[in-house]
């Protein structure tokens, strides 16, 4: 069964109440598939999607008002991200599933879906809603990309990979700011590459070192870590009109810093720390 957990929370009650329930429609869908003595399980099924629907329907309202309501820039990247959700659940809805071969099959399919969503989208994407402050007041930073020592966690391996994670995130930034993101497209497309490919050799990093300490938040990290890939994976610049290219990167860098900074401050600062051999460089053509 998939818990709830403190990690899931946003701290905004509502929000969290609609997460929690989406939660008990998944265990619900779990025990469906699971029961061997349900027998037909077509009505069952119908119900569940129907639930889903209404879910999508009313939860995303509430979502997309507050972060309009706050003037939240992660709106702007979890409009289509809803509009996928609600898409796939319709597909759902289509598939034939009159007899019980057919049902198991949708059920696998849709639990294996909606597992994938609580984890990649909650924690790659809404632990973020109220957090991020407007994009007006982003933009007139001084750097908000510096790699202050406020981030600094004492385990050198740790710290060096940030640093490098904050360097590749600036790069896009300094293209962004000053209104280069156009005309820099290939450049803008070759980092987010090599931050994704970057962020992966640091989380394996990282999660090896709390392996090895046998840290008690292993496995909440591990769930982050894997949503933000995810969340970096889904990125298609291509999609994306060249008048709206912009104000995306605009948000997508927000996005990037802010996780970066609060997974850091919040979870990465909690991890024990022992003494590292890794000595630290600052040179990025290690990674290039």
């Amino acid at each position: 069964m998939f818990q709830f957990t403190e990690d899931c929370l946003l701290g905004v009650e509502e929000i969290d109440e609609e997460h929690r329930h989406l939660f008990e429609l998944l265990n619900e869908g779990c025990d469906m598939l699971y029961n061997e003595y349900r027998g037909d399980k077509y009505e069952e099924i119908k119900e569940l999607l129907g639930e889903l629907e209404d879910y999508a329907d009313q939860h995303f309202a509430h979502e997309e008002a507050y972060m309009e309501q706050i003037c939240d820039p992660e709106l702007i990247l979890q409009r289509p991200q809803h509009l996928s959700f609600r898409e796939t659940i319709v597909e759902f809805m289509l598939h034939n599933i009159d007899d019980e071969e057919e049902q198991q099959e949708l059920l696998e399919e849709l639990m294996n879906f909606l597992a994938k969503w609580l984890y990649h989208h909650i924690l790659g994407s809404d632990i973020l809603i109220g957090r991020l402050p407007p994009l007006e007041e982003w933009m007139i930073r001084e750097n908000p990309c510096e790699f202050c020592d406020e981030y600094l966690t004492g385990n050198a391996m740790m710290d060096h990979e940030h640093r490098v994670l904050f360097e590749l995130v600036e790069h896009t930034y300094n293209m962004v700011r000053n209104k280069k993101v156009n005309e820099n497209y290939d450049e803008v497309v070759r980092v987010i590459k090599e931050l994704t490919k970057y962020t992966k050799i640091h989380f394996t990093d990282e999660e090896e070192y709390m392996i090895e300490i046998q840290y008690e938040g292993y496995d909440a990290q591990k769930r982050a870590h894997e949503a933000f890939v995810a969340r970096l994976e889904e990125e298609d610049l291509a999609k994306i009109g060249e008048d709206d290219l912009q104000t995306y990167m605009e948000s997508l860098v927000q996005y990037l810093l802010e996780w970066l900074v609060h997974h850091i401050l919040k979870e990465d600062k909690k991890i024990p720390c022992i003494e590292s051999t890794l000595e630290e460089n600052d040179d990025l053509d290690s990674i290039e």
